[in-house]
């Protein structure tokens, strides 16, 4: 399987690709918790923490597939399955252009859900693991989107189960785990963590994209300096690597539309994963161009703002095949 990962605001333009391997959960306890979109006074009552405790011995039971990433990123096998990632994190050029995304015969995410994974917070809220504030910001963008005209752009797009619809609201379950994740840490290890949550809500539909949030100084090998945030797959489980963004500083986005911007690169990283997930979800058995970009790759970087179509969150566009072209709202 592959993963798609979100390279450094400094690159301007590239995207970066890589791969791959699998958990189990503990009873939890069920805690109300909303989140709450920036200056605003109420939160969404859509939203339940649940709290997730994943032991060493739950892992032990996990049979997973892990790779030295530094080493897979720059495989011969890799570059010839992915030759964007050839033009390194510092390309000049970006990659949108007349190209348009392509189908590859695989499913989209019909009925998408996002459900964030909060692993290693001891609690909500939690200053240490958070003292940005990460917990409340990225809720509440990933509760703005649904039915909005951003995240509208994706619903174009079809797969062999039919098209991506823009349900609304698209925010599941929010979830920690006070257990702390190794630092660093691996893809098996976000892997795990995504099928134990899984494997307790009973979700493996394929249309829940499990967001792995993790504590301000961890993170996974080349965070920072080589990427932002990475979405892949195991089995029907989609998940996302998102490491405490805010740690990445102006390298993954902030301050790219605000002043200071401290959370900008939440909502651009986090909507840019969230985006390519529901129109491929099994990288890349959805929709890629002809050089493996997806529809947030074609456009990483370019045109930030904050986005009405989006709750007014900073965002990117996303590609948009009915023009051609990258767009901030979709049909």
């Amino acid at each position: 399987m592959k993963q798609l990962r979100l390279a450094l605001a400094a690159a301007a333009a590239a995207t970066f690709l890589s791969a791959c391997g699998g958990g189990g959960a503990s009873v939890p306890t069920v805690n109300s918790s909303q989140p709450q979109a920036p200056g605003a006074g109420g939160r969404s009552s859509n939203v339940h923490a649940i709290r997730v405790h994943i032991t060493p011995a739950m892992r032990a039971h996990v049979s997973v597939r892990t790779n030295n990433i530094r080493e897979y990123f720059f495989s011969r096998a890799f570059l010839k399955e992915h030759p964007e990632f050839r033009w390194g994190p510092n390309a000049k050029r970006p990659m949108a252009g007349g190209d348009n995304l392509n189908f590859n015969g695989g499913p989209v995410q019909t009925r998408p859900t996002i459900d964030v994974v909060y692993w290693g917070w001891q609690g909500i809220p939690d200053g240490n693991a958070d003292p940005s504030d990460v917990y409340d910001y990225l809720n509440g963008f990933f509760n703005a989107i649904g039915g909005g005209g951003w995240i509208n752009t994706d619903t174009q797009y079809y797969g062999s189960n039919g098209y991506v619809t823009n349900t609304n609201p698209q925010l599941g379950n929010v979830v920690y785990d006070s257990s702390l994740p190794p630092n660093p840490y691996g893809d098996s290890d976000v892997q795990a963590e995504a099928q134990a949550v899984a494997n307790y809500l009973n979700d493996a539909s394929g249309n829940v994209n499990y967001i792995v949030v993790t504590p301000s100084g961890y993170s996974t090998a080349g965070f920072g300096t080589q990427w932002c945030a990475y979405h892949s797959y195991t089995g029907s489980i989609s998940y996302t690597d998102l490491p405490y963004i805010p740690d990445a500083g102006m390298s993954c986005g902030q301050g790219s539309v605000n002043s200071p911007g401290t959370n900008d690169g939440v909502s651009i990283v986090g909507g840019h994963e969230e985006a390519e997930t529901q129109t491929d979800p099994q990288p890349s058995s959805g929709w890629v161009d002809s050089n493996g970009a997806e529809i947030g790759d074609k456009c990483a970087w370019q045109n930030l703002q904050n986005n009405p179509a989006a709750g007014n969150y900073p965002t990117q566009p996303l590609w948009d095949n009915a023009i051609s072209g990258c767009a901030q709202s979709g049909p």
